[in-house]
Order: structure tokens, then C-alpha cells, then sequence
């Protein structure tokens, strides 16, 4: 079981590999180098795994992808995420998932046939299970969804699940020590690559070091002399606590027009709104969240769900809690994976909008490609692609949620 602590000075030392980063990614990396031989140590700079990003998402997963490299992702996660006890070999172990489905809801004419062009291209990626729905279909099956809906997407074994649980899961289930309230100050490298890595409480000699900071992740980048090409963008969901109705057994509901969503949770709802116009940030810890945006989000929300407009009659400040983290993009909004040739050593795992949905098989990517199991080559998320012109953003309806 793996050891999660503040290290003294005798923890410190030469081993196979460092993590930095104790999100649910780096936690995940952690966990599959770890079953795959490697003496691994993961630093986090704050006091417990998962406590910056992770817990400030929205906590959902979904195969509903159109782009290559995100479905080979997606899938074999979403198939650990319902096998996780097993996965970790810890008995009715319990994540709290919740497969009640993913819903893409439009009222644009314009965009009925992107939708059901995505069905077609998530069945070529091997996502067969997800299905374009007509008008009658929305309604009979999701009776809450406005009139004026002209067009769905649906998959079935989308859902959400306990952040915390799962990065826990991930710690528990492997024997890697997780040395918390340990900053990375630098990393160190030789003729032959990385050579340690400098934190605030000793130094850690290591040939493998694996960037998984998270919104951070640029930091750790100019500590081997990159930039990587990272935009931390802040993002913000909102709890409201209500007693109005809200349907127990609702999926995960997107206007793709606002880009707005919804799901049920524990007496009340959780929303949210992907704000295209929120500009780059330099990421902190304490992310400020926005006094106003509850009540914007509210607005976008009951435009395709109209029972939100009792909510917004009802509610009152002291309901609502809003919390803020960042999404990572890249400059075609896939995650950085794998090795960094010029710094022989040095990998990344970074660069996510969907870290909690696609960390498992990240992970197990980057053990692969740390252990020779997997060749660069085969790796279509290698941070070399954009000097390959490989990297290129693709049209999507579905991004960002």
C-alpha cells in the first residue's frame, strides 16, 4: 500500500522515479509505474493528494470524443473507473460512480448535423454505444429538456464519480510513497539527462522524472530550460443547494450552444459554464472565483432545462458555492504525454481540460513509455508532434466538458 507523508531528511535518497504532482494524473502515473516494478516517489507542495484542481472539476468522464488519441484514452479509463476495485486489487473499494450518462443538447439548426457527425465518428473510434437522438426521443427519454431542443447525443456509461476516492484508490493500490508538503525547487540534469530532483526538504536522485503539476506544469518545464506549450485557463463550477426537484436520475446535460452543464448531486445540483472568453492566467493556488458567475450560469442553464428557472426564483446566496480550478490547453487541446528528447529523462503528462476522465490509461501510457513497453513512435500524444506538424486542432462540438 503506498505510504502518503511529509518526509524528513532520511526519506531522501536515490530511486527509479519522481512524480511531480499529486492530482489524480499524477497520482494515476504514480500508480502504474509502480505496478510495474519501479521505486517510485510522487511530491506534492500542498498537504494531501487531489486538494487543488481534481476536487474543483466537475468529476465526470465520457467516451463521447471525436478525436483519435482522446477516445484511446477514454475508453480503456472509463473501463477502470467501472472495474477500479479490481483494478487496484482492493476489495469493494468504492468511487461512487455514477453511470447515468452524458447528454450534448443543441437548438441550433446549425449544428444538428455536427452532432450527429460525431455519433458517426465516435462509432469509427470504437465508442459504438453512443447514439444521436431526434426531438421525440429527447422528450420521451428526458422529459425536463425545453421544447425548443432540436438534436441530442447520448452514451449511456458516461457519468461521474468520486475525485477523491479514485486519487486515494490510485495511492492505495500501489507501493509508491507520496511525500506531501514537499515543493519541487529544481531539477538537475548531467551529460546523461535528469539527475535529481531539488525539493524544499532534500533531494531526491533520480534518472526518470515525470511532469504531471498540473496548472503548474509550465513551472516544472523551465526547470529543465522548456516552455512547454501551456495555456492555464481558470474555470469555475457552482453547487447550489435547493429544494426544488431536481431529476435524481438525470445524466450529465451540456448545452453545446452556451456551453453550460448541469448534473444531479446530493441535495442539489452542481452547474457550470465554460466561458470561451475567460483569458490565460497565471495560475495560483487560491483560485478567486467571480460573485456574479452563479447567477450567469444560472441564466445559461435554464434556457435548454427550464426547471432551472424556479431554482433562480428560489435560491439565495448562502445556497451556492462556487469553486474554481484550471484547464490546461494546448495548441490543439490535447494532453502533452511521454518523453521530452531534449532532456533525456524528462516526461510529461500534462496539458488537461479532461484530466479526470482520461488519467487511468495516461498514466499507464506513460509507465509504458517510461518501461519500453510502448514505442514513442506509437504515441500519438508525444510532445513532439507540433515540430512533426501533427498537432492540429481539430473541429469539436464537444470540447471542454
Amino acid at each position: 500500500m503506498g505510504k502518503i507523508f511529509t518526509p524528513n531528511d532520511n526519506d531522501f535518497g536515490i530511486t527509479d522515479a519522481v512524480v511531480i504532482g499529486g492530482g489524480i494524473v499524477g497520482t494515476a502515473t504514480a500508480f502504474w509505474l509502480s505496478r510495474a516494478g519501479l521505486e517510485v516517489v510522487l511530491i506534492e507542495m500542498r498537504d494531501g493528494l487531489s486538494t487543488l484542481t481534481t476536487p474543483a472539476s466537475a468529476e465526470c468522464f465520457r467516451a463521447q470524443f471525436t478525436e483519435p488519441a482522446m477516445a484511446a484514452l477514454a475508453i480503456p479509463s472509463i473501463e477502470m473507473f467501472e472495474n477500479f476495485a479490481e483494478v487496484i486489487e482492493i476489495p469493494d473499494y468504492n468511487i461512487s460512480i455514477k453511470q447515468q450518462g452524458y447528454l450534448f443538447l443543441t437548438d441550433n439548426a446549425a449544428t444538428v448535423d455536427d452532432l450527429k457527425e460525431n455519433v458517426a465518428q465516435q462509432h469509427k473510434l470504437g465508442v459504438t454505444d453512443s447514439t444521436f437522438l431526434e426531438v421525440e426521443e429527447i422528450h420521451k427519454r428526458f422529459p425536463f429538456v425545453a421544447p425548443t431542443v432540436l438534436a441530442a447525443t447520448f452514451r449511456q456509461r458516461d457519468g461521474w464519480l468520486s475525485c477523491h476516492e479514485t486519487t486515494q484508490g490510485f495511492a492505495k493500490g500501489c507501493d509508491a510513497r507520496f511525500f506531501i508538503n514537499t515543493r519541487a525547487t529544481g531539477i538537475q540534469t548531467d551529460p546523461k539527462g535528469v539527475c535529481s530532483v531539488e525539493t524544499d526538504r532534500g533531494i531526491l536522485q533520480t534518472r526518470t522524472v515525470i511532469n504531471a503539476a498540473g496548472p503548474f506544469a509550465g513551472d516544472v518545464g523551465r526547470m529543465v530550460g522548456l516552455e512547454l506549450p501551456l495555456e492555464p485557463v481558470r474555470r469555475q463550477k457552482v453547487y447550489v443547494k435547493t429544494s426544488v426537484a431536481i431529476p435524481a436520475d438525470a445524466p450529465f446535460t451540456v448545452d453545446v450552444n452556451n456551453n453550460c452543464y448541469w448534473r444531479p448531486e446530493a441535495g442539489g445540483v452542481i452547474i457550470g459554464w465554460v466561458d470561451m472568453d475567460e483569458p490565460v492566467s497565471q495560475p495560483a493556488e487560491r483560485v478567486p472565483t467571480d460573485w456574479e458567475f452563479p447567477a450567469l450560469t444560472l441564466d445559461k442553464v435554464k434556457r435548454l432545462t427550464p426547471f432551472f428557472e424556479e431554482i433562480e426564483k428560489t435560491v439565495r446566496q448562502p445556497d451556492m458555492d462556487t469553486s474554481a480550478g484550471y484547464y490546461m490547453y494546448t495548441p490543439d487541446d490535447q494532453p502533452l504525454i511521454g518523453p521530452v528528447p531534449e532532456v533525456p529523462g524528462f516526461y510529461v503528462n500534462c496539458g488537461y481540460w479532461a484530466g479526470v476522465m482520461l488519467s487511468p490509461q495516461a498514466g499507464k501510457w506513460v509507465s509504458d513509455l517510461v518501461t519500453g513497453a510502448m514505442d514513442p513512435k506509437d504515441n500519438p500524444l508525444r510532445p513532439t508532434r507540433y515540430k512533426e506538424g501533427i498537432g492540429k486542432k481539430e473541429g469539436k462540438t464537444l470540447m471542454s466538458h
